[in-house]
């Protein structure tokens, strides 16, 4: 899910989580209603059900028109039905739980293992060695060339078992090796 349909997503549902809203979007499903007259019905100032109105109208589900000096506000069902069947889709709601989990997870892990930036103890665990090799395959980057030493060097600034976690980056797809010359790989070209 990208950042702007995460932000879009968090927008409606804190829009609909609230009674009030929920309410006001009710009522609109029916006809549409003056603030004064939403006002009356939910037993609330006109400037509270105004600010509930924009709200909603930010995120496109509501419509005003003017009648001299009345505003008439509707329901955009179509964009409401648009916004379901768009961002509440499976796909997406699987998504937040391995965006979130995931990443927070991997915090985890490089807090567990790391003093600031100095590798504690290489994990025993494969898919925590995983995520120590992918923040460190982070130190170089792609399409330059690295002679060994410069590799080690780098390495060793966080462990001092420099080899040992060089070949673990070879042999996990996150650098490639050739002639004692280093590179990083793509994501995709590598096993990650």
């Amino acid at each position: 899910m990208s950042d702007a349909d995460l932000q879009l997503l968090l927008q409606y549902f804190k829009a609909l989580a609230d009674e009030t809203r929920l309410r006001i979007v009710g009522m609109l499903a029916g006809r549409e209603h003056s603030v004064e007259e939403l006002a009356a019905a939910l037993a609330l100032k006109t400037p509270t059900v105004s600010h509930h109105l924009q709200r909603l109208k930010d995120l496109g589900l509501v419509e005003m028109r003017r009648d001299g000096t009345t505003h008439y506000y509707s329901l955009r069902l179509g964009e409401l039905v648009r916004m379901n069947r768009d961002l509440v889709t499976a796909e997406k709601v699987r998504s937040l739980a391995s965006i979130e989990g995931g990443e927070a997870w991997e915090r985890k892990v490089l807090r567990d293992f790391f003093s600031g930036e100095e590798l504690k103890e290489i994990p025993a665990s494969r898919k925590k060695r995983l995520v120590v090799l992918r923040w460190l395959a982070d130190r170089f980057s792609y399409g330059e060339r690295y002679p060994e030493a410069k590799v080690n060097e780098i390495i060793g600034r966080h462990h001092p078992d420099f080899a040992t976690l060089r070949r673990e980056l070879i042999g996990n797809g996150l650098m490639h090796r050739e002639n004692a010359i280093y590179w990083r790989l793509p994501p995709g070209d590598g096993l990650e």
